[in-house]
């Protein structure tokens, strides 16, 4: 800054605290082993708003510990420390929804996903009043797809379209699979997802209507031996 004549007090404050965080690492590089190459924490953390459609299961910024080890358990995960360690880098990624100045969360989830016995009665409902906890913050919004609405656009694979505070700074959709995620940037391919996104956004119910449906679930699986 000397030698280019930066003198404002307030331009070199700022940027030396662009060097300090240059030089700070996200938390997920401790989770190398399980992100490899993956960009979507970074994206995540660097996001303003994310949309994200889930056909499966409760999307994993959602998932509490337990839900989440059983889905690894019922992949191709045998190792006990490797369903933790993924189970640990999957919890780390929520940190989004709780930081000072959150990340907008709008997700619709398949009715299917709700009913889905993925870790049993008891993991499944925690799972649930977790939900319906994340639900009540003014920064999420959880909407329900109803199975009676039958064929819908959002029939393929789950999507997350990622959007950025900085206007320069274009929307990211990704669609995880079963080795990566793919990334799509192009502006038609980002249309077209947030098109199919406002489409089963407006098949779905409304956000107490769905928290209504989640707290029957609750009851259901409470009350079933």
């Amino acid at each position: 800054m000397d030698l280019y004549g930066i003198d404002a007090p307030e331009r070199r404050d700022c940027m030396q605290a662009l060097a300090k965080d240059a030089r700070v690492r996200g938390w997920w590089s401790r989770y190398k082993d399980v992100f490899k190459n993956e960009s979507l924490p970074d994206f995540e953390t660097e996001a303003s708003t994310l949309r994200t459609y889930e056909s499966q299961v409760i999307p994993g910024l959602l998932q509490t510990p337990a839900y989440a080890e059983a889905i690894f358990r019922g992949g191709r995960y045998t190792n006990p420390q490797e369903i933790e360690r993924r189970a640990e880098a999957r919890m780390g990624r929520r940190g989004i929804l709780t930081r000072f100045n959150p990340v907008h969360l709008r997700a619709v989830i398949d009715e299917s996903a709700f009913q889905r016995l993925i870790g049993g009665r008891e993991v499944l409902a925690a799972q649930l009043r977790h939900l319906l906890h994340m639900a009540q913050m003014p920064h999420i919004d959880i909407q329900m797809l109803p199975l009676s609405k039958g064929a819908h656009s959002g029939l393929t694979a789950p999507f997350t379209i990622l959007d950025f505070p900085n206007p320069l700074d274009s929307p990211i959709v990704c669609v995880e699979t079963l080795s990566d995620a793919l990334y799509l940037e192009e502006h038609d391919d980002v249309e077209l997802y947030a098109a199919t996104f406002g489409d089963v956004q407006a098949s779905a119910i409304s956000a107490a209507e769905t928290a209504e449906y989640i707290t029957e679930q609750i009851s259901t699986l409470e009350s079933t031996p």
